[in-house]
């Protein structure tokens, strides 16, 4: 599996099989390399996320150090929130700030963040966000597996793969190996590889990702501690997914129709 990491999340993968991966709705024979099936989710918010909470959430003195030090606010932050202990801050946010494609389907969705209090500093709720999104990728690896789709290995690619910190927490929470390529751009550079094979510069896209594709830029490995505290963090993740996504409450609709159509101006 390829996961792009960008403003959004783009989860794509080849298998010989076709089976129904709940909340995967992108799925063609051929899609991606003939002769396998092409598999693709995704998340609707990532780095959308994180620009979102440093541009209208950090307080002004933060920016102040940012400068100070010559760091961006993101990188403020995450020096900040670098040595937390796993579940340290207390929080527990859900990923859905642009809805969820994978695997709810859901875009009337929104975000949440639970276990705020007086204490709770910008790199605590900066951590939680970054955690939201991996657990969120948990979440569609495990949709995959559990349909009988192994994931054999996870590769990640795009503009996010500059933070550390996030491979970190993705190695640490999907607890299997990282494969970091060296690729900002695997959209675009996608796009060229099926261009040649269009223009006959190469007879298949294997034949053109050999020569064109990027190379690995690094692993990240798990640490067997982290993931362990992780496991259960996820699992407090998975009960807040299902309880304001599979209909333990509605509140998340109800509040977005208010917010479209107020009772009082």
């Amino acid at each position: 599996m390829l996961a792009v990491l960008g403003t959004s999340t783009c989860l794509i993968m080849n298998a010989e099989a076709y089976r129904e991966v709940p909340g995967v709705c992108g799925v063609v024979d051929g899609g991606v390399t003939v002769g396998a099936w092409g598999y693709e989710a995704g998340q609707s918010g990532v780095g959308d996320i994180f620009a979102w909470y440093a541009r209208n959430a950090l307080p002004g003195h933060y920016a102040d150090e940012a400068r100070r030090r010559g760091l961006s606010p993101y990188e403020l932050l995450d020096t900040l929130a670098a040595e937390q202990p796993v579940g340290g801050h207390g929080l527990l946010a859900l990923d859905w700030h642009s809805g969820n494609r994978s695997v709810l389907m859901d875009h009337e969705l929104s975000g949440v963040l639970v276990g705020l209090t007086l204490a709770t500093r910008p790199e605590e709720i900066w951590r939680a966000l970054l955690e939201a999104t991996a657990f969120g990728a948990r979440t569609v690896v495990d949709a995959f597996t559990a349909a009988g789709v192994a994931v054999d290995e996870l590769t990640v690619a795009g503009g996010l793969t500059a933070n550390r910190l996030l491979l970190r927490i993705y190695a640490d929470v999907l607890n299997r190996p990282l494969h970091v390529l060296d690729s900002a751009h695997p959209a675009a550079l996608g796009a060229a590889v099926h261009a040649a094979v269009a223009a006959g510069a190469y007879p298949d896209v294997p034949a053109a990702s050999a020569a064109m594709g990027a190379g690995r830029r690094e692993t990240w490995h798990p640490d067997p501690a982290r993931s362990a505290a992780y496991d259960e963090l996820y699992a407090e993740y998975r009960a807040l997914h299902d309880h304001f996504g599979r209909g333990g409450t509605d509140v998340l609709h109800r509040l977005r129709a208010l917010r479209h159509h107020p009772h009082l101006q």
